[in-house]
């Protein structure tokens, strides 16, 4: 059996197309096996494969360029192509393809976003795809086409009778039953040896009235006509005329929701309410928050929602206790509901107390209904699909309540991942197995109500984006259960930014990426597999992580004190060469001097001079060895709490000692002996304001070579390395969150996936302006007034008055003075700003869009936010004052929104 595999590709000199894929004709996926095609015409490639005649057939495939003399190679865009046959009814198979070279904004429309929430068809209500009967010359057309509504169908129209000979009432139709993808097939017995055709769309209530495909007519040059063979066409995507779709959403992060039958924290069934009021108002996005369990210390401090103990499992804050099932006491269970109450009509989320409750419920649920739920074929199916991670998550619960920790280095003979000890601790006739399957219960109700929510969302039209964290908890059952895949000699942060002059320090472990890219990021396939079982759209979080992450050294508290990993670290030589004798006891050491100390401590300066410094010579100290590093100085004040609860005085005296910790201009790199980074923001230390002009230029050419330029191709590669393979893992549409030090090779690395930026008014990306246009967004963005990690418009407006009077007079073109507060109408101007930008989405705050309305907006202003950056103990229990009930009643201010939604084009249907 011949099969011919031919591509239209557009190439340049010295490029040659190649094709790999699964079957071992097309060399098993290895690079260095492809097959390199034959060019017959210009931009047109061929080439011949004979296999044996097989009943059935099927493999994978994929195009990709190189250069002669290259190692560097450029595969096409998009997912691995498909061939298969379930009969050898033919001597010869001929694919036509067409190079898919990115750089179509369409791309994003063949994402589940719109495939199975927005466009979403009944698959089984059309007709089955089949070739001719009996015919020995067939063609098969087959194009992707997911911006088809309900009412509407695909056909093609061409230059032979098959075809309708440009009659559009005669149009062949195509079936959408493996939408978005859409087939049609002739007999090409009589038909001409070039098909000259078109695509067009058809509405089913009125044929006449027809949508014609963009561009130039296509063609397909078919052999001779006695050839017998099947002519496979594979069009790539349906040319759209109109090709900018745009929609909008609202971000709210789960536990934000407020209903009647909430219990103090909003759940996941609460999200069928949110899309109630979506379908209401035109918007068609819901954002939330992570929702993974975070539970590591049992305290406030789990609240927050981006150090998840596991990727997979789902917090037990967002069950709906009561729809798991109802106890048997009545008394019990009447207490629960007074405490419902009582916590529904709390103005924020009681963390600690709901978690408790709820866990304390569910024990009370699992003890009545273990039996029967252990031996029900829906949590067998739930436990057999689940298992390889939920088993270790289950141990992991039980081991950190039962040590009362989740530092499993204290853990003893657990405190290291054994698969025999766990299986022992795990199996059936275990003591402990009520205990372990406790949290499969848990589990198992939570992912059938957060399904039920995510189904009813797409039942609406409404998408559910999720939120991917880019780090874990250093105390993690994924860390327990996979170490290999971590670095715990450092921890990931963020460099200093407009949110925190320090940087941050989240102390996740950082990812060990050459491990992880030994089994193609397994880890995170799976992790994104999981994901899409509820969603169909995904932000990253700092997908500046994936190019490089900002590591600051385990003995360090301050963001300050990191440096990008991977990165090219400065060599002593390459130092010198530039003028640098870096003396490493000069700029790598804390540089403490006398007559700054005042300057610092204030009052408590003689007392610091004694206690913690070494005076080595005259006015030059160094920190004493139990004060040598930022954790020691920290963990030697904050003995309990956090650093809020200290004294003023001892408050000064540690932050003024962690500030000299790290008055360094250098930092020696940890696996590189005599290579070093420069310390960030080196300019506001003593350390470089006494040096001499001479010295501090130099230090300024490498600063800004080392931040700005020295890494681009490096952190690029990076990047093109890891992406595929999670871009590849799902079809949701993927957000990336691209805020902060920004290399300039990223914006090139989102658009080759296909990733959306994320788009901020108040945090340009062009450094020489203080804000960017709506207006200016790319049409690959999601457009919004402010995130959970920023003060809302009307928080953010009377933080400082000079940068909103700029705002006021520049952004909206206004004249005159601000107004003190930022009224309704100043807010709906913002949110109509927004609407009308370019970006394919634009997803607000739900508190930006109340304070459109001077009644529905809520009293407490900065108690909106919520979250605050620099403060790493923030409490995140911000709860809409609104309940979604009484949103659902606010007329006017639903059909306010829904008005703007509709004059801004944002309506998708």
């Amino acid at each position: 059996m011949i099969i011919s595999l031919e591509c239209y590709c557009p190439t340049h000199w010295g490029q040659v197309l190649n094709v790999t894929g699964s079957h071992s004709a097309l060399g098993s996926w290895k690079t260095e096996d492809a097959l390199s095609m034959q060019c017959i015409a210009p931009n047109k490639w061929k080439i011949e494969l004979e296999v044996s005649n097989e009943d059935r057939l099927s493999f994978s495939y994929k195009y990709f360029l190189k250069k002669d003399g290259s190692h560097s190679l450029v595969w096409e865009h998009g997912k691995n192509r498909e061939f298969s046959i379930t009969s050898a009814r033919y001597a010869s198979y001929h694919i036509k393809d067409l190079w898919s070279g990115g750089n179509n904004v369409q791309f994003s429309w063949t994402t589940s976003a719109f495939t199975d929430v927005i466009f979403r068809r009944d698959k089984t209500q059309e007709k089955k795809f089949a070739l001719p009967a009996k015919a020995t010359r067939a063609v098969s057309f087959t194009i992707t086409a997911p911006r088809i509504t309900k009412n509407q169908f695909l056909a093609i129209i061409g230059n032979c009778t098959e075809l309708g000979n440009w009659e559009t009432k005669n149009a062949l139709p195509l079936t959408g039953s493996d939408f978005p993808l859409w087939k049609a097939a002739i007999n090409a017995k009589n038909v001409p040896a070039i098909l000259d055709y078109k695509y067009i769309i058809v509405d089913r209530n009125n044929p006449e009235q027809v949508i014609w495909e963009a561009g130039n007519n296509r063609l397909a040059l078919l052999d001779k006509k006695e050839d017998e063979g099947l002519y496979q066409i594979n069009e790539g995507l349906f040319r759209f005329p109109d090709n900018h779709l745009k929609g909008a959403g609202v971000s709210l992060p789960v536990f934000s929701i407020r209903t009647k039958d909430s219990f103090g924290v909003g759940e996941f069934t609460d999200l069928k309410k949110v899309v109630d009021w979506a379908s209401k108002t035109g918007l068609k996005m819901i954002q939330v928050l992570p929702v993974n369990d975070t539970q590591s210390t049992q305290s406030f401090l789990d609240s927050y929602p981006y150090k998840a103990i596991s990727v997979f499992a789902l917090h037990p804050l967002f069950l709906n206790i009561f729809k798991s099932g109802k106890i048997k006491d009545e008394a019990l269970f009447d207490d629960y509901q007074k405490l419902q109450k009582e916590l529904n009509e709390k103005p924020s989320v009681d963390y600690e107390l709901i978690v408790r409750a709820k866990l304390n419920y569910c024990k009370l649920l699992f003890a009545e209904k273990k039996k029967s739920f252990l031996k029900s074929d829906s949590f067998l199916t739930f436990f057999k699909n689940n298992s390889s991670w939920l088993i270790p998550y289950a141990a992991f619960s039980y081991l950190r309540d039962t040590n009362g920790t989740s530092d499993f280095s204290k853990w003893g003979d657990f405190k290291e991942y054994n698969p025999s000890k766990i299986k022992k601790l795990t199996d059936e006739k275990s003591e402990t197995y009520d205990d372990i399957a406790f949290w499969y219960f848990i589990q198992y109700h939570l992912d059938q109500q957060l399904k039920e929510a995510s189904e009813y969302g797409r039942d609406h039209g409404i998408i559910l984006k999720g939120d991917i964290p880019i780090g874990i908890s250093r105390y993690s059952a994924d860390a327990w259960y996979e170490p290999k895949l971590y670095h715990f000699d450092g921890q990931a942060g963020a460099p200093p930014d407009d949110f925190s002059a320090d940087g941050q320090n989240w102390g996740f472990p950082t990812y060990n990426w050459e491990e992880m890219a030994k089994d193609q990021y397994q880890w995170w396939r799976n992790r994104l597999s999981k994901m899409a079982e509820y969603f169909d759209a995904y932000r990253i979080d700092h997908i500046l992580g994936f190019f490089r992450i900002w590591e600051i050294p385990i003995d360090a508290v301050q963001g300050i004190l990191g440096h990008f990993r991977p990165a090219l670290p400065l060599s002593h030589s390459e130092l010198n060469s530039k003028g640098i004798w870096a003396d490493t006891h000069r700029f790598c050491n804390p540089y403490i001097r006398g007559h700054f100390l005042q300057q610092i401590f204030k009052e408590y300066t003689d007392e610091v001079r004694l206690i913690y410094l070494n005076e080595l010579e005259y006015n030059i100290y160094e920190l004493k060895p139990d004060f040598a590093n930022q954790q020691l100085i920290y963990h030697h004040f904050v003995k309990t709490g956090g650093p809020e609860d200290l004294s003023e005085k001892d408050s000064t005296i540690m932050w003024g000692l962690i500030k000299l910790a790290a008055e360094v201009l250098l930092l020696p790199d940890k696996d590189k002996p005599d290579h070093f980074h420069p310390r960030i923001s080196m300019h506001s230390t003593y350390s470089y304001q006494e040096l001499d002009s001479y010295l501090k230029d130099k230090l300024n050419s490498i600063y800004i070579d080392y931040f700005y330029h020295r890494h681009e191709q490096f952190w690029k590669h990076q990047a093109i390395a890891k992406l595929p393979a999670l871009v590849s893992a799902t079809n949701m549409l993927i957000c990336g969150e691209d805020l902060g030090m920004i290399p300039a090779t990223v914006p090139e690395v989102m658009n080759q996936f296909d990733i959306l930026s994320l788009e901020i008014q108040r945090m340009p990306k062009n450094p020489k302006k203080q804000f960017a246009h709506p207006a200016d967004a790319p049409y690959l963005s999601v457009c919004t007034t402010s995130t959970h990690d920023m003060a809302t418009i009307r928080g953010w407006w009377e933080e400082n008055r000079a940068a909103t009077q700029l705002f006021y007079n520049q952004q909206l073109g206004k004249w005159g003075e601000m107004p003190y507060f930022a009224e309704p109408w100043v807010c709906k101007e913002i949110i109509v700003q927004h609407l009308h930008s370019p970006a394919m989405w634009t997803v607000f705050p739900i508190q930006d869009l109340l304070a459109m309305d001077e009644k529905l907006r809520s009293i407490d202003t900065h108690g909106e936010r919520i979250n605050e950056p620099a403060n790493p103990r923030h409490y995140w229990k911000y709860r809409m004052h609104l309940s979604m009930e009484q949103l659902q009643k606010a007329t006017d201010f639903n059909k306010l929104l829904k008005i703007l939604v509709k004059e801004s084009g944002r309506t998708i249907e």
